[in-house]
C-alpha cells in the first residue's frame, strides 16, 4: 500500500462576474433581455412589446418637438398639512424622493409643440412616490387646464399612478374634483383634452382626470383600473378574466379608445389634431 492516497482531479469553475444593469427582467414576459437593446427600443421590450415604464422627463423627449417646451408652475412644491410622519416625516419623504427623481413633485406641466401644434401637457412620474396626487399634483394639472383653456390649445394628460396621496389624506382626496371641474371648463368652451394612460394608471387619477379625456389612449399592456386585481379577486372570491385590467382588455370592453404603440404616439396626436382642431 502506498503511503498516499490518490486524490480526486478537481475540476475549479470560473465565476463571471457580469456587471450589474447590463441585463433587466420583462414585467410581462419575464424573460432576460439586454438592457441596450431594450434602450435602443424605447424602454420596450423585444420579445413580447411590454412598455416599460420611462420617466417624465423620457417622456417628453419622445412626444414633443426637440426644444418646444416651457415649464410652468415649476416652484410649487408640498406643505405638510396633517403633520403626518411614518418612517420618515413627511417632508424627509419628499426630499427623498426629488433627490430620487430630479424632480420637485410627481408631475411636470407646460405649453409644447407637437409635430408644429401647440398644446398644453401634463406628465406624471411613477418614480416620484408611485406617482401619486396630492395638493402641488392636483393644483398644477388644474392650472394646466385653466392655461389650455386660456390660451384654446389643447390639453393632454399622461397618467401613471398608484392613486391618492395617504399623507395628505382628505386634502389629496379633494384634487379628484377640483381636477375634474378644470377639465369640465375645456370640455364646456370645446376645447379638446386627451388623456394618455401608461402603465399603472390607478385609484383618484383613474377616477378623475384620467379617464375623462375626449379620447383616451392607452400603452400596449398597460396596467388600468381603480383597485389592483389582487384586491378584486380577494373580494369577489373568484378568478378574473385573462388579461384583465391590461390596455387590450378594456379596449375590447369599451373603456377605452386606442391602444397605441409608443414608438407611434407623436404621429397619432398629430393626426388628432389634423382631423380634430
Amino acid at each position: 500500500m502506498p503511503w498516499f492516497k490518490k486524490t480526486k482531479d478537481i475540476k475549479t469553475e470560473r465565476k463571471v462576474k457580469i456587471p450589474e444593469g447590463l441585463w433587466v427582467k420583462c414585467d410581462s414576459c419575464r424573460e432576460i433581455v439586454y438592457k441596450k437593446e431594450i434602450d435602443k427600443n424605447l424602454k420596450v421590450c423585444p420579445k413580447c412589446n411590454y412598455h416599460f415604464r420611462i420617466s417624465a422627463r423620457e417622456r417628453l423627449k419622445l412626444l414633443v418637438d426637440e426644444g418646444s417646451f416651457t415649464e410652468l408652475d415649476v416652484n410649487l412644491e408640498t406643505g405638510n398639512p396633517l403633520g403626518f410622519k411614518d418612517t420618515l416625516s413627511y417632508e424627509d419623504r419628499i426630499k427623498e424622493n426629488q433627490k430620487k427623481s430630479g424632480l420637485k413633485e410627481a408631475v411636470i406641466s407646460g405649453d409644447a409643440f407637437i409635430k408644429g401644434y401647440p398644446v398644453s401637457l401634463v406628465i406624471m412620474d411613477f418614480s416620484f412616490m408611485g406617482g401619486s396626487m396630492g395638493s402641488v399634483v392636483g393644483e398644477k394639472i388644474s392650472r394646466a387646464a385653466e392655461h389650455a383653456l386660456e390660451k384654446k390649445q389643447p390639453l393632454i394628460t399622461v397618467s401613471s399612478s398608484g392613486g391618492a396621496r395617504m399623507q395628505e389624506g382628505i386634502f389629496s382626496l379633494m384634487q379628484m374634483a377640483k381636477v375634474s371641474a378644470a377639465i369640465r371648463r375645456l370640455k364646456d368652451n370645446g376645447i379638446l383634452y386627451i388623456s394618455l394612460l401608461s402603465d399603472p394608471t390607478f385609484g383618484g387619477v383613474s377616477a378623475s382626470f384620467a379617464m375623462l379625456g375626449d379620447i383616451i389612449i392607452a400603452e400596449p399592456k398597460s396596467l388600468i383600473g381603480f383597485a389592483g386585481p389582487r384586491v378584486i379577486e380577494q373580494t369577489m372570491k373568484q378568478p378574473l378574466p385573462e388579461n384583465f385590467q391590461r390596455a387590450e382588455f378594456l379596449l375590447e370592453h369599451g373603456l377605452i379608445d386606442m391602444v397605441v404603440e409608443r414608438k407611434n404616439l407623436k404621429d397619432t396626436f398629430a393626426k388628432l389634431f389634423e382631423l380634430l382642431l
